[in-house]
């Protein structure tokens, strides 16, 4: 179930980590976990943006430009899938997330997100296929199941994060476009929301706005900018996001129905010129406070809550990418609410698009370059 959510602003605060160079081509960092062995996986993708496990321990990639690879754990790259939909991959636009279906491993189904042409520009769209791992991978009866409403975005801020509940259902984020930001404040349209969707692609009945007329059936939530993190919280099934602000007020949030998160009325950042967004103000009645937020802005994306036993003292802990600022952030959580930070990583100048949990209780990180790695970050010596 989706849990309300606690409100605790906080200014991001963190400490600068150490760093020794490690032999075969690992580093390690100092940490509150102790030294931690950072090691390459894989190298040679093309701005890598989202990373699933298969049931053999092999990954799913996907490279922005629209590719989809299957990776070994030795770090050996497939060609790309078939029949990946074409994309638009200009600006911060492309092939996006993927996820397994709950039920992968009697189904073989994935979803992912993508820029989708549309009206001389692109909108966000998911679609689902069966994978087909063989010896020439491909993606098997492609459906579209989503397709973001509103007008074309012309390059920025698309979200396109992915989750899937206990019940099946899809959640997506959707950006505001940069250019259409007063719409994510509105319901005739999928700019700057969640969505929650069946499978099939249909609005659940118990959507929040499915009776309210002149709204979209699909919105879960409104009033966001460009969520690039979404998780759900093992320990209470709360669905938890984060997004980018502008200059400052990058936020982690809780995800309730029917709720409004505030942009582009209220925001703890202001414009990239330094003038006061929507009202000047950081907070407003009858919109949620974020639960954290980042000022001056790190530009997050990709969100985990940790449940391994490789690092026990970091159990329950929410951990995010950071584009901008080029470190692992880690959230210690506690009665519901983070508390407090800590930057990993500090010295690997690398963007991080992505952070999952892997089989082996390690964390797996995406780097967005021209060169994109797989990391494996494990307990050092």
């Amino acid at each position: 179930m989706i849990m309300p959510s606690r409100t605790l602003v906080c200014f991001a605060f963190g400490f600068a980590l150490g760093f020794a160079p490690l032999a075969a081509g690992a580093q390690s960092n100092t940490s509150s976990a102790g030294p931690l062995a950072v090691e390459t996986v894989a190298k040679g993708l093309d701005h890598p943006w989202a990373l699933a496990f298969l049931p053999d321990s092999r990954m799913l990639v996907t490279e922005r430009p629209g590719r989809i690879r299957i990776v070994t754990a030795k770090g050996e790259l497939s060609t790309p899938l078939a029949n990946v939909p074409k994309v638009v991959a200009r600006s911060q636009g492309g092939l996006l997330d993927l996820i397994l279906d709950r039920n992968f491993a009697q189904n073989r189904t994935i979803y992912f997100s993508y820029a989708e042409p549309f009206d001389g520009g692109a909108r966000t769209a998911v679609a689902r296929a069966t994978l087909d791992a063989g010896e020439a991978p491909a993606l098997r009866d492609v459906k579209v199941i989503f397709q973001q409403a509103g007008p074309a975005s012309r390059g920025q801020h698309f979200g396109g994060r992915i989750v899937q509940s206990a019940d099946d259902n899809l959640f997506i984020t959707t950006g505001d476009h940069f250019s259409d930001r007063d719409m994510a404040q509105t319901l005739d349209n999928d700019i700057g929301k969640v969505v929650r969707i069946t499978p099939n692609g249909e609005a659940p009945k118990d959507n929040p706005f499915v009776d309210r007329s002149g709204a979209r059936a699909v919105i879960w939530s409104y009033g966001h900018r460009n969520p690039q993190g979404l998780t759900v919280n093992p320990a209470d099934g709360s669905l938890w996001e984060q997004e980018h602000g502008a200059r400052g007020g990058d936020e982690i949030n809780v995800i309730r129905p029917g709720k409004n998160y505030g942009w582009p009325v209220v925001s703890y950042g202001v414009n990239y010129d330094g003038t006061p967004v929507g009202t000047g103000k950081q907070r407003a009645e009858g919109m949620e406070d974020p639960l954290w937020h980042w000022t001056p802005s790190i530009a997050p994306s990709g969100l985990t809550f940790y449940t391994g036993d490789l690092f026990p003292q970091w159990k329950g802990s929410l951990f995010s990418g950071a584009l901008r600022a080029q470190f692992l952030s880690r959230l210690e959580i506690k009665d519901g609410k983070p508390v407090r930070e800590e930057r990993l990583l500090t010295n690997l100048n690398e963007r991080i698009r992505d952070v999952r949990q892997g089989p082996d209780g390690a964390l797996y990180l995406l780097t967005d370059e021209n060169n994109g790695r797989i990391l494996r970050v494990t307990p050092g010596r």
